[in-house]
């Protein structure tokens, strides 16, 4: 049986369970995504739960966006942000590194009203908090479009973890 015949096979719960984290505690895509099926390919999931998120309204972008933990500081993690933090080296932070980084989560939420999110994949501590400093310097309109990014980068790496480890 190939992969996507174990997918398209899958029953709503375990769909769910798979895909729910996809976005980070948003487990609505996943279920909205499991109504799609058959999924012609592995490339077709992945557009449809991407469109999802495109298509959602704002107040849906913001709830997945405000889902996301602080950097460094959130002292709850999934398990997925748990690993690509640590994957970053951000749970090796210095203590100046962490007052830093909480510094910026504090500012750069009052003035966004969403968490900074960044696809930490393939970087590390000094290079996700040289991209904090530049960013939480943007507009809301930019950040909003440039967090909405980050989370579909965020979601595709997830997905192709997935996919990888069926």
């Amino acid at each position: 049986m190939s992969l996507l015949d174990k997918v398209n096979n899958l029953n709503k719960t375990d769909f769910i369970s798979i895909f729910g984290n996809v976005f980070e505690k948003t487990d609505w895509v996943a279920k909205k995504a499991y109504s799609l099926k058959p999924f012609i390919s592995l490339d077709d999931l992945f557009s449809k739960i991407i469109n999802i998120f495109e298509n959602s309204k704002k107040e849906d972008h913001l709830e997945i966006l405000n889902a996301h933990p602080d950097l460094v500081v959130a002292k709850k993690l999934t398990n997925d942000s748990k690993k690509e933090q640590n994957n970053a080296q951000l749970n090796q932070c210095t203590e100046k590194e962490m007052k830093e980084f909480t510094k910026l989560n504090i500012i750069y939420k009052k003035k966004f009203n969403f968490p900074f999110i960044i696809a930490v994949s393939g970087k590390n501590k000094f290079e996700i908090l040289k991209n904090f400093r530049e960013r939480i310097k943007n507009d809301k309109i930019v950040e909003f479009k440039e967090a909405k990014n980050q989370v579909k980068k965020i979601a595709s790496i997830r997905i192709q973890q997935i996919i990888k480890s069926k």
